[in-house]
């Protein structure tokens, strides 16, 4: 068989990775003297990484992250009062096996939906499926599928990934059954699945923002239960970063 019948033959079989490094780990054992199981094994493996990458990908399109942020780019330096051990240990997915959640809350533009969204990329690597949703687009949605009768596949959506991201609560104005909405999917994934929610007010103040029901109570006892909070106070790290850039942009505009 020619390596070009033998690229056919991988690529019929659905071994795009081994197909794609074929001429280069032949070239590699010939050099090596590597003996049969050696270059196949090197050809698996490219195949279970290209096969990985791609799984990473596709459940990273399907998690719907506003931006891609890892925690290699946070500056941690800038807010040194973050509680850097316990978001790397979140980091690790540890929570995610214990159906723990986490709670990230501070004013506006301190991080906590570039840790939020960090979080959830590191939950993807270690091979967990993640749903992030900004707040006031997730009861949108729980709203139009009320509308259209598809609500019981709504909230299944929300409820059965491993984990989910609810960012920027209390940002925007919630609709009257946000607090229902929300007790629901909590409910649903207690002890089941692992939420991290992000919000801009304190715990106190959320029966304003959801209106005094029985229902805030209710799902804050069941978040809280098995939560890790996290409290960030400092300055904006977005406005950091906007003063960074135009920094640098004087810096440019004047070489």
């Amino acid at each position: 068989m020619t390596p070009e019948e033998l690229d056919h033959s991988l690529r019929q079989l659905r071994l795009g990775g081994m197909a794609d490094a074929l001429t280069v780990r032949a070239q590699q054992a010939r050099a090596e003297s590597l003996g049969p199981l050696d270059f196949i094994g090197l050809l698996v493996h490219d195949e279970l990484r290209r096969r990985r990458d791609r799984l990473i990908e596709r459940r990273v399109k399907a998690a719907g992250f506003r931006d891609h942020k890892t925690l290699d780019t946070f500056d941690w330096s800038f807010n040194t009062g973050i509680d850097r051990a316990l978001i790397f240990e979140l980091a690790s997915g540890r929570f995610i096996e214990q159906h723990e959640d986490a709670l990230l809350l501070g004013n506006a533009g301190v991080g906590k939906s570039h840790i939020a969204q960090a979080l959830g990329m590191a939950a993807v690597i270690a091979g967990f499926r993640v749903l992030y949703r900004e707040a006031h687009l997730l009861f949108e949605e729980l709203l139009l599928a009320n509308a259209t009768g598809e609500r019981a596949a709504a909230i299944a959506t929300y409820s059965e990934v491993p984990l989910l991201i609810i960012d920027d609560l209390g940002m925007r104005k919630l609709p009257v059954t946000a607090a229902e909405d929300l007790l629901e999917i909590i409910m649903r994934r207690y002890e089941r699945g692992s939420t991290i929610l992000t919000s801009n007010r304190p715990l106190e103040d959320w029966p304003k923002i959801f209106g005094d029901t029985p229902a805030v109570a209710a799902f804050l006892d069941r978040l809280m239960h098995h939560s890790h909070l996290i409290e960030i106070r400092g300055k904006s790290y977005r406005l950091h970063e906007h003063s960074l850039t135009a920094r640098t942009r004087k810096a440019l505009a004047t070489t």
